[in-house]
């Protein structure tokens, strides 16, 4: 299985539908308590304890580390609580200190801890001046009571995520079967509280563990749905929300997929035409980029390639190499390294493919996993009502029109199909009614969450601001310094920008 992050099948003879009964035990909104663990009568929500001050260790290299206690069901406080983990880099001038910003990289599944003390640089020093910077990891992801599904994915990055007969499909379901399977198997007490609809209360308990009135946040991909949601649920609990690389949390799971896989065909063609006009790209091919890469995923597709000097036993199949050329839709800087990856394979070495995709799909350097791919699924499943193999089947179709090189987004939720635990979110609108001003923050060659999404959200939102910026890539803060000053005035000092602002840069 290869994802699409927001950051990664003819006929068949497995099996086609969900399962009717389920291994692992829904969560059950009807059932309430209170926190004596007494039934609460009339079926009313259960008044939640309070939640204590986070108490910070240091962790090292001037950061602090915290976790904290949330309910694994929020209308059944008697199902006992889950660990989430918290990090600060704790504000450089305490004097002027505003207060917290609450961040979040997206994935689903990526890690709100890693950022912060991976990328803390990333935000301002004018920002890490006046604000503790906070990460957490949500629940089932990382180090907050982590979901774990299968240890080893190197099986499924063998496999071919665009089936082109029966026998690839086949194998694809199967796997995606067999994944969900052990989803249930290993998480019984986990899978029914993973969903976004917990996050967004587990946000607010992070904020009351902070000691802050009201909530700054900024969320990125994935996060700006954990934000969006909770600006329709907490609205006077906002002090400010910045919403950067927007998810529609109105669109449908086949239109999202449909929508994303369109983006992706048209960041890669942008790829194409830069390094067919540039004779110094790596893959230049006398200006024929499109049609030497089409080459060389077919002869991989039929002879997986070696990787030279690496003592093992993997090789570079079309998975591997289809997650290398989505990883570098991501950001613009990744293209050199690529088209380089293009040439070394065209040769018949596979390192740098490897290279690009293993810290994509969350391999790391031991050959061990991080769950990045298990929160994934323990998430989306639960926040999109799923089709059946049909659908997946006649998007396929439709995706070979439009998004040839990116057919794979047709089959990427598939093991939510056989999911132990029923979808939760239904796809709707976010209004923010009562919230102060939103921003909203929009790229326009963005390939994982296409521009059109963020002009939706902005407009679903009462006090949405868009500002946007030109350019390919995913996200904008990190790259555009227009789009960085005018957020940070936003957050420091809540100038909210002029709505419709763009930025070239």
């Amino acid at each position: 299985m290869v994802i699409l992050v927001v950051s990664g099948c003819g006929l068949i003879t497995g099996p086609t539908k969900k399962p009717t009964t389920s291994t692992v035990p829904a969560a059950s909104p009807s059932a309430s308590a209170d926190p004596s663990g007494a039934p609460v009568e009339g079926g009313a929500e259960p008044t939640l304890p309070p939640v204590g001050k986070a108490v910070w260790t240091d962790c090292g290299k001037g950061f602090q580390c915290s976790t904290i206690k949330v309910p694994r069901d929020y209308h059944d406080l008697t199902q006992g609580m889950l660990d989430l983990s918290l990090i600060r880099l704790p504000a450089t001038d305490r004097k002027s200190r505003i207060g917290s910003l609450v961040v979040n990289p997206g994935g689903p599944g990526a890690s709100g801890v890693d950022l912060v003390r991976d990328s803390s640089k990333a935000f301002s020093a004018d920002l890490r001046k006046r604000f503790d910077l906070v990460g957490f990891d949500p629940r089932g992801v990382n180090s907050s009571s982590a979901v774990r599904c299968i240890d080893n994915l190197d099986i499924q990055a063998d496999l071919d995520p665009s089936p082109d007969d029966t026998d690839e499909l086949d194998a694809l379901v199967s796997e995606a079967h067999a994944y969900a399977d052990a989803c249930a198997q290993r998480n019984e007490r986990l899978l029914p509280y993973l969903s976004t609809d917990a996050v967004v209360d587990d946000l607010d308990r992070i904020r009351e563990a902070l000691g802050d009135e009201q909530l700054t946040y900024f969320g990125f991909s994935y996060g700006t749905l954990i934000g969006s949601m909770y600006a329709d649920r907490y609205p006077d609990h906002i002090r400010a929300l910045v919403l950067d690389g927007a998810v529609d949390p109105s669109v449908s799971e086949l239109d999202f997929r449909r929508q994303q896989a369109k983006a992706f065909e048209a960041e890669l063609q942008r790829f194409f035409a830069w390094c067919s006009s540039h004779k110094n790209c790596a893959f230049y091919e006398g200006g024929h980029t499109e049609r030497a890469y089409d080459k060389l995923m077919a002869q991989i597709e039929k002879k997986p390639l070696r990787i030279l000097r690496f003592a093992g036993r993997r090789r570079v199949g079309p998975g591997l190499a289809f997650s290398a050329t989505l990883g570098s839709m991501y950001n613009r800087s990744a293209w050199p390294s690529l088209a380089l990856a293009l040439k070394w394979a065209k040769k018949g070495d596979g390192r740098l493919i490897v290279a690009i995709s293993d810290p994509f799909r969350g391999r790391k350097p031991d050959g061990g996993y991080s769950n990045q791919s298990d929160a994934y699924f323990s998430n989306t499943c639960l926040d999109f009502p799923v089709k059946d193999l049909a659908a997946y089947r006649a998007l396929d179709k439709e995706l070979r029109k439009i998004a040839p090189h990116f057919r794979a987004a047709a089959y990427n939720d598939l093991p939510c199909l056989y999911w132990p635990v029923p979808p939760e979110r239904t796809p709707a609108p976010a209004k923010g009614i009562g919230a102060p001003p939103i921003v909203v923050v929009g790229s326009t060659g963005d390939p994982a969450t296409p521009y059109a999404w963020a002009k939706a959200l902005a407009k679903q939102l009462e006090s949405g601001v868009l500002i946007t910026r030109r350019g390919d890539g995913h996200t904008a803060y990190a790259v555009s310094s227009c789009i960085a000053k005018a957020v940070d005035a936003y957050l420091l000092s809540l100038k909210v920008p002029k709505d419709g602002l763009v930025c070239a840069k």
